[in-house]
This record gives structure tokens, C-alpha cells and sequence, in this order.
């Protein structure tokens, strides 16, 4: 029976999540929900360790969230995205048009654009340009999904989204953690996603399909001698990938820079400047980014636009890191529950001679796909367990950065699954229904889910990071 209370709960939260209601109202309902079925008293639940949860998540990737969508807001609003976005799409042609969006999306994603932005930036340019080649429309979700939601969000060393840095926070890892195993991963999913894609494309041509006649949301002609110089518009990305590069890894931070704070005994501190130096890094060049954005679009903003963009990117981004805390505030309700032991312990025992890898990469592609969010379902699988895959991982010499790898990778997996407010932000956005493009959205999200246990399968034969 409880067990039986927490499955509820989840399935409630799952379904209420895919009719459209907000996880920040409904998340904490379903936690409470689940705490009284098993004798737990409601408000204690609620408010000491509920929100106690939620607020540590918001102090430790706020900064982030916040400076992230900034930047996003800023590249879109001043059309350096899209500039970037037709750079590469026209140079490569519709004769890879396929190829073409992919690159679109992951240099903007890999740059530090969230994938939002992504997704309203590409779109337009990915419709033209099918159109133009004759390729069914529903090929494009998947498309930008492959581009946008897989090997640049979280395999690639040095991505700055924020599925490779909650986990810098628990193992006090960089961004560039496992390198090698990340490059596999992500060239693997890249390959294995463009086979697909072109498949479907082939079937389709040869069945007669074309774009397509009657859609709705067709975005309306880009007027292409207005964007900016894509050479000049790509600086704010390099920015932002070179110094975090310098703030990660040239630069040497104090470690003794926490001490006056730690003399303070101030709540909710970082136990040491090695699990923070990722997110100060990522921070500082995110503000060398939205400068460099801003002093190359300024002129292209409406009057009063800088202040639009820049309030638009904050106030988009309290949804962004609410919607995830909420998630994490749920998860350790759930985790406080007497019937969840059963559950943890199955979920630690899924080991293979000795290492944490499976049981990580299981347990995050579970919570990603139950809460519909990568960063979410990652961050409470981090809190909850995180100690013990390096306590598995310390015997047997583990290094710590293979852990961040895996869990990155695997956030990533199952979280695309229908309720996904990205998926479904990016099905509206293209005008298209579960029905016709969720099909290649999910092939995307079992190539991206097996490629995890590739990486792993490959560390444990060879070792490399």
C-alpha cells in the first residue's frame, strides 16, 4: 500500500502534466497527496521540506537559469539567432536540408542558447527550407529535436546548458567531464539520429509525400537582408564558450575564497569552492556573453527594446527554475516516504561488478521521464542518491567525472517523453500534433536512452574518460 500511494502520485503527476497543467501548482499537491496516504502530516511535509528542497535548487542554479535566458532573449530579439541559424542552412543547401537544421540548432544550443530560443529561432528557416526541398513537415520536430535536445544539451564536454551542470554541484566535476565518453556519445547519437531522419525522409519521397498542404502555424517569410552579418553575430557564442573555457579551466579560483562565509554559518552553503567553480565559471561568461550580444544588436533594437529583452529573459526564467524546483521539491517528498525505501533500494542494488553507472543512468532516466524534465528528474536523482554512487564509486576507484557523464547523458533519455513541455512547446510552435511528428521525436529519445549504456559499457571495458 505504500507503494501503492506513490505510484499514484506519480501517475497523477505525469498525467496532469500532459493535459497542461503547471508542475508548480500541481507538483506539491501530488507530494502532499502522497504523504497523507502513507501518515505523514500535510503542512510540515509542505513547508519544511517541500519548499526547504525547492529552495536549495533555486539558490544553487537561479544565476544560471536567469543569465541563461537573458542571453537567449537577447540573441533572439536583436536576430543574431537567426542569422547564425540561416548562415548555416543556406550554406549547406536543401539539398542537406536535414543536416542543415541539426548544425542550425546545435551550434546555437552548444553556444549557450536555450533551447526554447532554439526552437522559435530555427523553426522559420527549417519550414522555408523544407518547403523548398518538398520534404514532409512533420519530419521537422524530430529534426530539431536531434539538433537541439541530445548530444549538444548534454554529451558534448564543455556545453553550458544546464543538464551538464547540476551535476558540477554533486560530484564536483567541470563541464568538461569525461571527455572522451562524451564525444563517442554524442557522435554516436548524432550519426545513429541522422540514419534515422534520413530513412524516414527517403520512405517518404519515395511514397510520394511532399511538405504538405493545409498546415497550420506557417511562419511567414524571413526577410533575410535585414539579419545581421552571421560572422559578427556568432561572437556572443564564442564568447561565451571561450571564457567559460578561461574561468574553467586557466583561471585558478582561491579555495579559501568561502572561508569568510563559512565563518558566518550562512544556510545552504556550498561545501567547498570545487563543487560552485562550475556554476561562477558559467556565470561570468554568460555576462561577457549578453555584453557582447548587446553591444552588437543594440541598434537593431526598438526603442525601449533592451529593457523588453532583458525583462523578458528574467521573468522567463522564474517559470523556467520554478517548474524544476517544484519537480525537486516533489521528489524528496516522495523519497522521505517510508514506502520509497523498497523502491531505493532496488534502484542502488542495479549494479555490475561493483559500479554505480547502470543504477545512475536508470535511476535518471526514470525521474527525467516521470517529471518530463531532464534538469528535474536529474536533480532529484542527484539528491537522493548522489552520495551513495560516490561512496560505489570510491571503491573501486571511480573517478567521479565518468559519474557526471553518465548523468548528464541520461537526464537527456527519457525525458522527451509526451509530456515534455519542450515537445510540446516545440510541436505548437512547428503547427504540427503529437500524432504526426512525436513518432521521430521518440526515435530521437531511444537512440539518446541507449547511447547512455553504450558510454557505460564502453568505460567499464576501457576506462576512458
Amino acid at each position: 500500500m505504500e507503494v501503492l500511494g506513490i505510484v499514484l502520485s506519480l501517475f497523477l503527476l505525469m498525467f496532469f502534466a500532459y493535459r497542461g497543467f503547471s508542475v508548480i501548482l500541481f507538483a506539491p499537491i501530488f507530494a502532499l497527496l502522497a504523504a497523507v496516504s502513507q501518515g505523514f502530516s500535510p503542512m510540515p511535509a509542505y513547508t519544511e521540506l517541500f519548499m526547504a528542497k525547492a529552495v536549495i535548487y533555486v539558490k544553487s542554479f537561479f544565476p544560471v537559469f536567469m543569465l541563461g535566458a537573458v542571453f537567449g532573449k537577447i540573441m533572439e530579439d536583436t536576430g543574431l539567432a537567426k542569422s547564425i541559424a540561416h548562415a548555416i542552412i543556406k550554406g549547406l543547401g536543401k539539398e542537406r536540408a536535414i543536416l542543415s537544421v541539426v548544425m542550425a540548432c546545435a551550434v546555437l544550443t552548444y553556444g549557450g542558447v536555450s533551447l526554447f530560443v532554439v526552437v522559435f529561432a530555427v523553426y522559420p528557416f527549417a519550414s522555408a527550407l523544407y518547403k523548398e526541398a518538398d520534404l514532409p513537415k512533420r519530419l521537422i520536430p524530430g529534426t530539431i529535436a536531434l539538433g537541439s535536445f541530445t548530444f549538444t544539451m548534454d554529451c558534448i564536454p564543455g556545453t553550458p546548458q544546464i543538464q551538464n551542470i547540476i551535476p558540477t554541484n554533486f560530484f564536483g566535476t567541470t563541464l568538461y567531464a569525461a571527455p572522451i565518453s562524451g564525444i563517442i556519445g554524442g557522435s554516436l547519437i548524432l550519426i545513429l539520429g541522422m540514419t534515422w531522419l534520413t530513412r524516414r525522409m527517403k520512405s517518404a519521397k519515395a511514397n510520394g509525400e511532399g511538405y504538405g498542404t493545409g498546415h497550420t502555424n506557417e511562419p511567414p517569410a524571413v526577410d533575410e537582408s535585414n539579419l545581421p552579418n552571421w560572422m559578427l553575430a556568432v561572437l556572443p557564442l564564442i564568447s561565451v564558450l571561450v571564457f567559460n573555457f578561461i574561468f574553467t579551466k586557466v583561471y585558478v579560483w582561491d579555495p579559501s575564497l568561502l572561508d569568510p562565509f563559512m565563518a558566518m554559518k550562512l544556510p545552504l552553503m556550498a561545501p567547498a569552492v570545487k563543487n560552485v567553480v562550475s556554476i561562477w565559471a558559467l556565470i561570468s561568461a554568460l555576462v561577457v556573453g549578453i555584453a557582447f550580444a548587446i553591444s552588437l544588436g543594440y541598434t537593431r533594437l526598438p526603442k525601449g527594446g533592451l529593457a523588453k529583452a532583458l525583462n523578458a529573459g528574467a521573468i522567463g526564467s522564474l517559470l523556467a527554475i520554478m517548474n524544476t524546483a517544484s519537480e525537486v521539491g516533489y521528489g524528496n517528498v516522495v523519497a522521505s516516504l517510508p514506502g520509497f525505501k523498497s523502491i531505493s533500494a532496488a534502484l542502488l542494488g542495479i549494479q555490475v561488478g561493483g559500479s554505480p553507472l547502470v543504477s545512475e543512468a536508470v535511476t535518471v532516466n526514470v525521474l527525467a521521464g516521470i517529471t518530463g524534465s531532464a534538469s528535474g528528474g536529474m536533480a532529484i536523482a542527484l539528491d537522493l542518491m548522489s552520495k551513495d554512487w560516490m561512496a560505489m564509486a570510491a571503491k573501486i576507484n571511480m573517478s567521479p567525472e565518468i559519474l557526471h557523464r553518465v548523468a548528464s547523458m541520461a537526464s537527456g533519455g527519457m525525458d522527451t517523453m509526451p509530456h515534455n513541455g519542450a515537445v510540446i512547446t516545440l510541436l505548437a510552435v512547428c503547427g504540427l500534433t503529437h500524432s504526426q511528428s512525436y513518432p521521430d521525436i521518440f526515435a530521437m529519445t531511444v537512440i539518446k536512452t541507449s547511447m547512455v549504456f553504450v558510454i557505460i559499457a564502453i568505460h567499464s571495458l576501457t576506462g576512458i574518460l
